[in-house]
């Protein structure tokens, strides 16, 4: 896993931790701006993306990290060499775990200016800010100043309404093989991703899945994630799904097929 490290002046690099030996880090979830806006590994690496509006949102985790008594730190933008496709598999079938095992994941709803989480924040409609929702422990909200709004568990009322994520899953951390398959589906069903592909590899950590990754596939990738659940699970709601269309088949297209599977 890479990390950036706080150094004791302040600034911070990248640095590579495996197994046993990855310590305790803050993470960062946010919604993408264009991708000339956020800093690559690339950029990262050789310090040329300090002028990018996306390196904001680094400093602010860093600084944020080194007030919540931690030394290390995780962006997605700039921890994946997105250039090498074997480490970009590796990452996003790993994602999953990364936000589970950070101490807290700080939220920034770029789209909020006020004090109060406004439920129409683009963060709550993205796939993958799904796992990155019910995956930590701790998530706490910043809007786009900076300011903290609150934790999950505060306004779990708030998100559970927006998302239709149960309570006891924001707050108590329930283990999800108590929902059914349908029922996690559902919480995925309005959400949207840049690439088809990815409203499928965003739910593999929800379903412990571990599956290459096929961009170009399109509506496969999500015909490829059930039959892995199936291969680990009996659970029939998986069959549960409506098509808007009258297609035939067993298995669903897309995630939007379990928007009324929530009680399944």
């Amino acid at each position: 896993m890479r990390l950036l490290q706080i150094r004791s002046n302040g600034s911070f690099g990248l640095v590579e931790r495996f197994g046993d030996d990855i310590p305790p880090y803050a993470i960062l979830s946010h919604t993408w701006g264009s991708r000339d806006e956020e800093v690559s590994f690339q950029e990262m690496e050789n310090g040329s993306g300090k002028t990018k509006l996306g390196y904001e949102k680094i400093v602010f985790c860093g600084r944020q990290a080194a007030e919540d008594g931690l030394d290390y730190f995780w962006v997605d933008t700039c921890c994946i060499d997105k250039t090498s496709s074997a480490e970009l598999s590796e990452a996003i079938n790993s994602m999953y775990v990364w936000y589970q095992a950070a101490r807290v994941c700080y939220a920034y709803l770029s789209d909020v200016t006020s004090i109060e989480p406004r439920l129409e924040s683009r963060w709550f409609t993205r796939g993958w800010t799904l796992q990155e929702l019910i995956a930590p422990a701790e998530v706490v909200f910043y809007n786009r100043q900076w300011e903290r709004l609150g934790t999950k568990l505060d306004l779990a009322q708030t998100v559970k309404d927006c998302t239709g994520i149960p309570i006891r899953v924001l707050c108590e951390h329930d283990d999800l093989d108590s929902f059914s398959v349908a029922q996690k589906m559902s919480w995925a069903a309005s959400r949207q991703t840049t690439r088809v592909e990815d409203r499928a590899y965003c739910l593999l950590g929800v379903f412990g899945i571990n599956m290459p990754l096929i961009y170009g596939e399109g509506e496969n990738a999500f015909i490829r994630l059930q039959e892995e659940i199936m291969k680990i699970t009996d659970d029939h709601s998986l069959f549960a799904w409506q098509s808007r269309d009258d297609r035939g088949g067993c298995l669903a297209t897309s995630p939007s097929s379990f928007s009324r599977c929530a009680d399944v």
